[in-house]
């Protein structure tokens, strides 16, 4: 069973935990990381979410998920990408593009400069059932038509400026 590390409205630790699936109380917050890895060519990443998901499956998304206790979020990124998507990447590849705080938790939004074909990806069974590479926008249309999970595109709006300047970066 997963666990989280709880926080509080300053990112400031609780010292204690919550057990995946059981909801933050008012003023708790955990760690969420979000990957969006990037080739050399400007396309995005994304994986189809499992049919089986409970939310939002059958959606597109970026790689992510929860840090687990103890777990940094660059660590929990790092974890995030192996587990979902197959790619090895270390915490120094990752560059932080922003952070969002949602009703419960911390969106660290990181981007992964990384060419990998499609047959190199290995899909995590019950999480991801797919992947594609999309142009930037491709993920605008999917964001407008909710192809893509509706939390992930709000989180790249909220996010996209930032993105793009990182993206001009090299």
């Amino acid at each position: 069973m997963e666990y989280w590390d709880l926080y509080d409205a300053e990112r400031n630790p609780l010292f204690h935990t919550r057990k995946r699936g059981r909801p933050c109380q008012p003023g708790e917050f955990h760690v969420v990381v979000s990957i969006w890895t990037v080739d050399s060519h400007g396309n995005i990443l994304l994986t189809l979410r499992d049919p089986v998901k409970e939310s939002y499956p059958d959606h597109w998304e970026n790689t992510g998920g929860s840090a687990q206790t103890g777990e940094t979020s660059l660590r929990a990124a790092v974890r995030e990408l192996v587990e979902e998507t197959g790619i090895v990447a270390t915490e120094a590849e990752l560059r932080l593009i922003g952070t969002e705080r949602t009703k419960d938790s911390f969106v660290d939004h990181y981007l992964l400069r990384r060419d990998v074909a499609l047959n190199e990806i290995r899909l995590q069974k019950g999480e991801t059932a797919d992947a594609k590479w999309v142009t930037l926008s491709e993920l605008d249309a999917m964001v407008a038509d909710l192809t893509l999970a509706k939390p992930i595109g709000e989180q790249f709006n909220g996010i996209r400026d930032r993105f793009l300047l990182f993206l001009k970066e090299k």
